[in-house]
């Protein structure tokens, strides 16, 4: 006997092809599958939501829209705009542009690739909206610690980067160590040990690496500065050290330079240098109060694809022509 849901797999398979394949209507599909013309749209969104069906749009060089294409002439990089309307609350911009992001990063993502993750709220929306795409030999590690004195951080790293797995079908690889370290000698008597290595290797092999980028100014705050990562010296020296942002908490300045900052002596992330060196760097911004974390990133030269809310990418180029850097 068929299970209900292997029906409903079937189901929406059907109307999915019938849909996007021979064009029928809702109406005429709901008449010939014997169903209402609500449960036509449900099961459509099921094929959506589970990988029956992709959706793309694409953008060519042509029919890019006028934001995206000074973003790619200014900065170098592939960008998307995401559409939002003027007064919408700031975690519902996070939201449209995590969906959006999800969508597209799939897109990006096949079998046999190795996917780095960097937890926080930003990857923690994406991780909620990922559509279903079977790959094999895949693997999401992640890329940088979540320990503090309060938290082994597992459960709410896990949790990231168990969707990611679940949704493309790859293995996780954990990185069960502190994002920050008190001492800088003992990240380099951890980074010895060989189960740290393992994780250390695999970094070292991403095709892609997703992240979104920490702001101490984040009008939806950063988990890295809101969850009890830095004691008062940490956050005393944020200003000071003219800290604008942090890509998987290694801290930069505004002109994208990170030397001389003691807090990345002591963090658990890749260099700057180490992700400059990944093949695609996939990056999600949202808030207008990340502005200065963003120009940052840009000028260190970590982002070669951009998903970026309507708002925040007019300020950075309005900026961006003001300034002229």
């Amino acid at each position: 006997m068929t299970a209900p849901r292997d029906t409903r797999a079937q189901d929406a398979l059907r109307a999915a092809q019938l849909y996007y394949l021979q064009d029928l209507t809702m109406d005429a599909i709901a008449h010939e599958m014997r169903v209402s013309r609500s449960s036509v749209s449900r099961l459509l969104a099921h094929a959506r939501d589970t990988g029956l069906v992709s959706i793309s749009v694409h953008s060519p060089q042509d029919a890019r829209g006028g934001l995206e294409r000074l973003l790619m002439q200014r900065f170098g990089i592939a960008a998307h705009v995401v559409p939002t309307p003027g007064r919408i609350s700031e975690v519902e911009r996070l939201e449209r542009t995590a969906l959006s992001a999800a969508r597209i990063l799939t897109e990006r993502v096949d079998s046999s690739m190795t996917i780095g993750i960097a937890w926080g709220s930003t990857l923690s929306a994406v991780g909620r909206h990922l559509p279903l795409k079977a790959t094999h030999d895949s693997r999401i590690v992640q890329m940088n610690g979540a320990a503090n004195v309060r938290t082994s951080g597992i459960p709410y790293a896990g949790e990231i980067l168990s969707r990611f797995g679940a949704a493309w079908s790859a293995s996780v690889h954990q990185f069960p160590v502190p994002a920050l370290f008190d001492d800088p000698l003992t990240k380099q008597a951890m980074w010895r040990e060989r189960s740290v290595r393992a994780v250390l290797r695999l970094q070292e092999l991403v095709d892609v690496f997703v992240f979104g980028l920490g702001s101490p100014r984040a009008d939806v705050p950063s988990h890295v500065y809101s969850g009890d990562y830095f004691d008062a010296a940490d956050l005393e020296a944020i200003p000071r050290q003219g800290i604008v942002g942090d890509c998987a908490t290694v801290f930069y300045r505004a002109d994208g330079s990170a030397d001389g900052i003691e807090l990345n002596e002591r963090s658990s992330g890749p260099s700057l240098e180490q992700v400059r060196g990944i093949p695609s760097r996939f990056c999600i911004v949202s808030s207008l109060s990340k502005l200065d974390s963003l120009r940052g990133a840009l000028a260190a030269g970590l982002i070669t694809e951009l998903v970026v809310e309507e708002s925040l990418a007019r300020r950075l180029i309005e900026v961006t022509a003001r300034t002229g850097a």
